[in-house]
């Protein structure tokens, strides 16, 4: 390869997680190990780390819906400049592969439109099966419209009854997995509350998002079968002003209310029992962009500490999802800090440079 080294920059750091030293250069969109003599050296010291990732987004979605392009883009260039460049977009009405073309956007993989029934999610969000039966055609479907992830609603409120229940049979589910598997791809569950747990875990979905009513047997058969949980933290702070505006459901007040007030003590047993757990903002309806560093403050203080919170918004989740970790040839995506995150996650609030797609966006 013929480099003019004139256009490659050099950042020389060390790498919070080994301790060890790290040197990149920067290549177009693109990071070599090799050295390149005469490139301009950025960085010569600090702490560098991949850039993080946001396990939950919705860059397509914001309050009243019909988020433009352009929009969406803004939303993204948000969480880019928090230092978020992957994200796992679960759930979008919005078509957001036009920002794929844009370097200073995070890379996305997706999972389509969230798969519901009518009047048991948030209007207009996803697609409403009439028919539940229709669930493993539809994942089909999804499946091809995304980037390796599809994403069902396993439970909501159910009006009739006043409280959170499941969208799906066990049947259906089961269905719904073996449809996304032999397309490939993985399937995710939205899940507040207990009663839909033991059939979504049963059946074998690869991740769970919320998992507020999770209990210690459902974390080892997770455990067991490989099935991750991104528990977005701060979205559950929402769960008490849900609740109170549902005065209608008593029932399902007091049950938003109580999974509030456990959602602590099961991320934490969670963690205890080995659960793969990532971060996830839930950026789009309630959470605003821009926010992954409040997902790892709050990550830290259920018992991760600072390390392991980090690792869980960065490491983890790439080698999770299958994405570049600084090695040569993977793109230029990360994050140079000046003082030591496991020490002082402040730190990640007042970055030296963040490196997205080769570009300087911070």
């Amino acid at each position: 390869m013929i480099v003019n080294a004139d256009d490659v920059r050099h950042y020389r750091g060390r790498d919070p997680f080994t301790d060890e030293q790290i040197d990149v250069w920067v290549v177009g969109d693109t990071i070599t190990r090799e050295p390149v003599a005469g490139a301009t050296t950025v960085v010569d010291d600090g702490w560098i780390i991949p850039g993080l990732v946001d396990a939950h987004n919705h860059v397509g979605i914001a309050p009243g819906l019909g988020v433009t392009i352009d929009r969406a883009r803004e939303f993204a260039h948000a969480d880019a400049r928090a230092g978020t460049l992957l994200i796992r977009e679960v759930g979008s009405p919005l078509d957001t592969h036009p920002l794929d073309a844009d370097p200073a956007s995070p890379r996305f993989i997706r999972s389509g439109k969230h798969i519901a029934r009518p009047k048991r999610y948030l209007r207009d969000y996803g697609v409403d099966l009439d028919d539940p039966d229709d669930l493993a055609d539809e994942v089909t479907r999804q499946a091809r419209a995304g980037d390796g992830w599809v994403k069902i609603v396993g439970d909501w409120i159910d009006r009739e009854i006043g409280d959170l229940a499941p969208l799906w049979t066990r049947a259906q589910i089961d269905a719904a997995v073996a449809a996304a598997h032999a397309e490939g791809v993985r399937i995710t569950a939205h899940v507040f509350g207990a009663d839909a747990l033991p059939d979504l875990i049963g059946a074998g979905v690869d991740c769970i998002e919320h998992g507020t009513g999770l209990t210690l047997d459902q974390m080892d058969e997770m455990v067991q079968r490989s099935i991750a949980l991104v528990p977005t933290l701060i979205q559950v702070e929402n769960f008490p002003g849900i609740a109170d505006g549902a005065d209608r459901f008593p029932a399902y007040q007091a049950n938003m209310r109580k999974l509030y007030e456990n959602a602590g003590a099961v991320f934490a047993a969670a963690r205890e029992a080995g659960v793969a757990i990532f971060a996830g903002t839930d950026a789009g309806g309630f959470v605003e962009h821009g926010r992954i560093v409040d997902e790892i403050d709050a990550m830290a203080a259920v018992g991760f500490g600072a390390r392991d919170a980090l690792y869980a918004a960065s490491v983890a989740p790439r080698q999770w999802l299958g994405a570049g970790l600084l090695a040569d040839g993977d793109p230029a995506d990360f994050i140079v800090l000046d003082d030591d995150p496991r020490r002082d996650l402040t730190t990640l609030r007042r970055p030296r440079s963040i490196v997205c797609s080769g570009l300087t966006v911070v």
